[in-house]
C-alpha cells in the first residue's frame, strides 16, 4: 500500500434495527476520514442508511447477503443453515458483483458480526484482499431455544456445541483479524478453538448530553421508568421482566413502568406458554397482557432513535440469560447517565453499587428491591449515574476506539500479502 487513504468494505447484516450496526457507524462516525475512504453494504434497509448519508459515507442496501448463527436447537439450526445453503446458491450474481467490486476498489472487506462468516468462507476462495471481523457476540451463547425443547437438551446441546466449533474454525481459516467487543467474546472464540491474530476494542459510546429530548411516548409522570432496548431473543431474558412485574406488585408498587423499544415478536420455535403465544399469533406485549401486568409494561416497537427511549427514563436493566452486560444499551445508558441495573458476571462497564447494580445471577425479587431502592434514593441514583458516564466514556471514548479499529485495518491491509 502507498500512502493513500485505505479503502475498506463493511459489511453489516442488520441496518440499523440491531446494536451491531449502531455500534459499527459509532466507530465509522469518529473515525479519521482523511485516512479512510469507507463503503458500507448493509443487508436490510433501515434507519442507519440516513445516518450515513449524513456523514458522508457511501452506503447501499444489498439484501442477498448471506447470514447464519447457530442457535441451541436443532430444528431451527437445520432451518438457518439450509435457508443459508440456499441463499447461497441463489445469489450468484450479487457474490459475482461483490468480488468484482472488491478487487477493483477496495484493500480490505471488514465483516461487522459473526453471522457473515459463510459469506466470508465463499468471499476468501475469490479474492486475496484481507479480511477483518467484528466478534460481537459468545459463539456458545447463541442459544434461542429453551432446555423444553421437544427434542432432548443433550441433543440440541451436543448439536449447537459443534455448529459452534465449526463456525470458530471456519472463521479461523478465513479471516485476517479479529475485533473482539470484550474480552468475553475473545475468551468464547477461543474456547470453541477460534485462532488467529485479534484486538479488544470495546464499543464506541455516543457523546453525552444532557440536551436529547425524551421519547414522546414516554409520559411525563412520577412513575420510576426502566429502559428495555433490545430486540426480543430468547438468550436476552426479557420475558422474565414479567417475574419483576409481580414481584413489584406483591410489594404494593405500581409507580413502576417498563419502556420496551424493539421487535417482541416470538419465534415459534419456542417452547412452553411463551411458544403456545407465539402459535397463536401472539407477541411478548400479549404474553404479559395474560398475566394481568399490562399497567408495569409500555411497548413502543423499534424506534430509530434509541437514546430518547433512554432518555426518558432512569435506569436501563439488562437481564440476560447469557453473559452480560456489556451490549450496545448498556454503553448508550451509561453514556447518558442513566444507571444499568443488571444480571452477569463481567464488572467492565456495571460496576456494582458504582454504576449500577449486578447480579450473578437472576432473582427477581431481589431486582424488584434493587429498583425500589433507586426509585426511593434518587441521590444515589444520580451519583450512580455520573459514575457510570464517566466510566463509560473513558473506556468507550469515540475517536480512540475508532483510531484502534483504523490502526488494525491499517495494519492489516499492509502487512497481508
Amino acid at each position: 500500500m502507498t500512502d493513500r487513504p485505505i479503502r475498506v468494505l463493511c459489511l453489516d447484516s442488520e441496518g440499523g434495527y440491531g446494536g451491531s450496526s449502531r455500534s459499527l457507524y459509532q466507530l465509522i462516525r469518529h473515525m479519521d476520514h482523511s485516512a479512510t475512504e469507507i463503503e458500507v453494504w448493509c443487508r436490510a434497509s433501515g434507519p442507519i442508511q440516513r445516518c450515513y448519508d449524513e456523514i458522508g459515507v457511501n452506503n447501499r442496501v444489498t439484501p442477498g447477503l448471506t447470514k447464519a448463527t447457530t442457535v441451541f436447537s436443532l430444528s431451527r439450526n437445520i432451518y438457518i443453515f439450509g435457508r443459508a445453503f440456499w441463499d447461497v446458491w441463489r445469489e450468484r450474481q450479487l457474490r459475482h458483483d461483490l468480488v468484482r467490486a472488491v478487487n477493483e476498489r477496495f484493500d480490505l472487506i471488514h465483516f461487522n458480526h459473526p453471522n457473515l462468516f459463510l459469506l466470508a468462507r465463499w468471499l476468501r476462495r475469490c479474492t486475496a484482499v484481507p479480511f477483518t471481523m467484528h466478534v460481537r457476540v459468545m459463539l456458545q451463547d447463541f442459544y434461542e431455544g429453551t432446555r423444553g425443547n421437544r427434542l432432548s437438551a443433550s441433543v440440541n446441546e451436543e448439536t449447537s456445541a459443534l455448529l459452534a466449533r465449526w463456525q470458530a474454525e471456519t472463521m479461523s481459516r478465513c479471516v485476517d483479524h479479529f475485533v473482539f467487543i470484550s474480552e468475553n467474546e475473545r475468551d468464547s472464540f477461543l474456547d470453541q478453538g477460534g485462532q488467529g491474530p485479534g484486538s479488544i476494542i470495546y464499543n464506541a459510546a455516543m457523546s453525552s448530553s444532557n440536551e436529547i429530548a425524551a421519547h414522546p411516548a414516554i409520559a411525563e409522570d412520577q412513575r420510576f421508568k426502566i429502559a428495555v432496548v433490545e430486540n426480543f431473543r430468547w438468550s436476552r431474558g426479557t420475558d422474565r421482566l414479567a417475574e419483576i412485574a409481580k414481584a413489584l406488585r406483591r410489594h404494593e408498587r405500581r409507580d413502576f413502568l417498563f419502556v420496551i423499544a424493539g421487535d417482541v415478536r416470538l419465534s415459534t420455535f419456542l417452547t412452553g406458554e411463551l411458544g403456545r403465544t407465539a402459535r397463536a399469533g401472539g407477541t411478548l406485549a400479549d404474553h404479559f397482557r395474560k398475566q394481568g401486568l399490562d399497567d408495569y409494561f409500555l411497548f413502543l416497537d423499534h424506534v430509530s432513535d434509541p437514546e430518547r427511549v433512554i432518555a426518558g427514563c432512569d435506569v436501563l436493566i439488562s437481564i440476560c440469560r447469557r453473559a452480560g452486560p456489556w451490549g450496545r444499551s448498556v454503553i448508550e445508558a451509561m453514556s447518558a447517565a442513566r444507571p444499568v441495573v443488571g444480571v452477569g458476571k463481567w464488572c467492565g462497564f456495571v460496576r456494582p453499587e458504582e454504576t449500577g447494580i449486578l447480579h450473578a445471577e437472576f432473582d427477581a425479587e431481589k431486582l424488584a428491591e434493587d429498583l425500589i431502592r433507586l426509585a426511593d434514593d434518587r441521590e444515589t441514583l444520580a451519583s450512580m449515574g455520573h459514575a457510570a458516564c464517566a466510566h463509560i466514556l473513558r473506556l468507550c471514548d469515540g475517536p480512540s476506539r475508532a483510531a484502534d479499529l483504523l490502526d488494525v485495518w491499517q495494519s492489516v491491509a499492509r502487512t497481508t500479502p
